[in-house]
């Protein structure tokens, strides 16, 4: 009877939080000599690494860090901030990695509104992290220790902080005490948006997302035992995809470099026998084009997965040709990385490339940690007929969804509702259950796996003083996919010619937002002086 269930108590021994913190216990009690990073000369077996790992937690204990305190890491993919997946979270801290590519305005904000008590940070990022603590009100500054990291890699670099990453963990524990969650709901993670309503909103993940999407990413991409994955994907852009745990659950071995070039990326894959990685398409597209002396010969078949806008059917058809498997998956920065791919199925197999390589396109179906991805017409709240053709935003739930936005509960409150979460991206479904994005319904730009907002660029142009009205849309690319494309109109009487604008642009944002293009004329608008972007689509796209 009911109460006989009911009456068993929950405990200890039979309920624990989920935590990806517990992958590394594993890995290091398994494999303790297996390599778990490899970054130019540097090699860290397992035991090493988590060895550091604990000293970096004891070290922020001993600095008077705890439970819900940030802790910011800038920094390129190295072990630095592996580590720090770990070894913050260990001393019950958050961490909050943060887009080397931004300006200091941004960074600056971030740290301020994200409540940062410690920064590491590279000091490779120095030209924009300084004059960011510089802008930093004095007692919001005062509460921020930076240490540094000192790669080796790179030339010798004047400090930014006041002491070294090395120097810092070597005070700490290498046994350190460190204690599991008591609650898996606790936060794990701060991430920030790209900003599309101007700023950044704070994206908070728990520890039972993490491990659930870890979970999932492994069952879905069909992860072996050991595998060796290249880190592509920056760990500041939804913590890597979240697949530093992953693949710390699997006891693989990462493979870290900090440039991102075709030269780099072939000559690891081809020297430590890579067979996994991640990327947006602008990766394969580098791949692909390199040089064909550079292309390793595979005896194997390494696998991909690749996120933003869907990849063409030349690149998929090249990968294939090198011997890449590459799958592609979607998701956003609130839902810890991917939540749905694009899952292979048999029945493609006896179409023509052109026809697979659209199939392949799509954004598919979810993973097996989410509990649902569908797409909604939001005016009636009902699921739209799965015909291919009717439109409606996609909507998605499950574990690997962000507990919310930092100190923003009205922008929570618009994306969480209705036992669902509301993307922003509208698209169709069809019979089988596969989700195609159409377009998106933020103005959001995505350029070589980032995204843009063009708003916020927007907000630049406005700066400046010739400008009378700007709108910025996307214009398709070659090789990023997709760039900035600005429609500037003037104030009576100014001209400006475009090389001198862009010039201008160089100065005011990162390089990764600014327009590639500028058109200067009259905007078209509404009756009522909305500026029509649909209009400006148009002409980006050629029309």
């Amino acid at each position: 009877m009911r109460q006989h269930y009911e009456a068993m108590p929950r405990n200890d021994a039979n309920f624990v939080p989920l935590s990806p913190l517990s992958f590394i216990t594993r890995t290091a009690d398994l494999f303790p000599d297996r390599t778990a990073v490899i970054y130019g000369a540097r090699r860290y077996t397992w035991a090493e690494s988590y060895a550091r790992m604990r000293r970096l937690a004891s070290a922020l204990t001993n600095a008077g860090l705890g439970l819900g305190d940030t802790v910011s890491v800038i920094a390129a993919n190295t072990p630095e901030i592996f580590e720090a997946h770990f070894g913050v979270p260990m001393a019950g801290c958050v961490l909050n990695t943060i887009n080397t590519r931004l300006e200091a305005e941004t960074i600056a904000y971030i740290l301020e509104n994200g409540d940062c008590r410690l920064l590491i940070v590279d000091t490779a990022f120095a030209p924009a992290v300084v004059p960011a603590l510089e802008a930093l009100a004095d007692e919001v500054r005062a509460r921020i220790r930076v240490v540094d990291i000192r790669d080796a890699e790179m030339d010798d670099l004047p400090p930014i902080g006041d002491e070294d990453y090395e120097s810092f963990i070597a005070a700490g524990d290498p046994a350190f005490d460190w204690q599991m969650p008591a609650d898996e709901w606790q936060a794990l993670a701060l991430g920030y948006t790209s900003g599309t309503s101007g700023r950044p909103k704070g994206v908070v993940y728990h520890h039972r997302g993490a491990y659930l999407m870890s979970m999932g990413t492994a069952t879905g991409w069909q992860l072996p035992q050991h595998p060796t994955y290249l880190y592509i994907v920056p760990m500041f852009h939804c913590n890597g995809w979240c697949h530093a745990w992953t693949m710390t659950m699997m006891a693989g071995t990462l493979v870290l470099i900090r440039d991102i070039s075709a030269a780099n990326i072939l000559g690891a894959i081809d020297t430590h026998r890579v067979t996994h990685f991640g990327g947006a398409p602008i990766v394969l597209s580098l791949l692909v084009n390199a040089p064909e002396e550079m292309h390793p010969k595979l005896d194997y078949q390494v696998k991909a997965f690749t996120a933003g806008a869907p990849p063409p059917a030349a690149i998929l058809q090249k990968m294939a040709e090198m011997n890449f498997e590459v799958t592609h998956v979607y998701g956003l920065t609130e839902t810890y990385g991917h939540v749905t791919h694009c899952v292979w199925r048999e029945e493609w197999a006896d179409l023509d490339f052109d026809a697979r390589a659209d199939l392949q396109s799509r954004q598919g179906v979810a993973l097996p940690m989410h509990e649902g991805a569908a797409v909604m017409n939001t005016d009636t709240g009902e699921l739209v007929p799965r015909d291919g053709e009717t439109q409606g935003e996609i909507v998605l739930r499950g574990n690997a969804v962000m507990k919310g936005y930092y100190k923003d509960e009205a922008a929570t409150a618009a994306a969480l509702h209705d036992g669902w979460f509301f993307s922003g991206d509208a698209a169709v479904w069809y019979e089988n259950g596969y989700i195609q994005i159409k377009d998106r319904l933020k103005d959001v730009i995505i350029s070589g796996g980032e995204n843009i907002s063009s708003v916020e660029v927007e907000g630049y142009l406005y700066r400046h003083p010739a400008v009378a009205a700007a709108a910025v849309v996307a214009k398709p690319d070659e090789k990023w996919g997709e760039v900035p494309c600005a429609f500037v109109e003037l104030k009576p009487g100014e001209t400006v010619e475009e090389a001198d604008f862009l010039d201008w642009c160089r100065g005011q944002m990162a390089g990764f937002k600014r327009p590639k293009h500028v058109i200067f004329g009259e905007l078209p608008k509404t009756s009522t002086g909305k500026i029509q972007k649909f209009v400006l689509r148009q002409r980006a796209n050629g029309g």
